[in-house]
């Protein structure tokens, strides 16, 4: 599962404004300030402040 680079660059956290980047397996993406994940389901980021999950409840992830 593999996003596309320029839709990487223009991404933001929707709570912070802040980069997201893309976790190792392509499933979700991190926001470091705020500490969450955000999902990426069927290759599409949900880019919604309630499905974020706390980064340290997202499967594999430590806090």
């Amino acid at each position: 599962m593999t996003l596309n680079k320029d839709l990487l660059d223009i991404l933001a956290c929707p709570k912070c404004k802040g980069e997201v980047t893309l976790l190792e397996k392509g499933d979700g993406l991190r926001c470091e300030a705020c500490k969450v994940v955000y999902p990426v389901r069927d290759e599409i980021p949900v880019m919604l402040v309630e499905e974020a999950v706390p980064q340290d409840q997202w499967p594999g992830q430590a806090g």
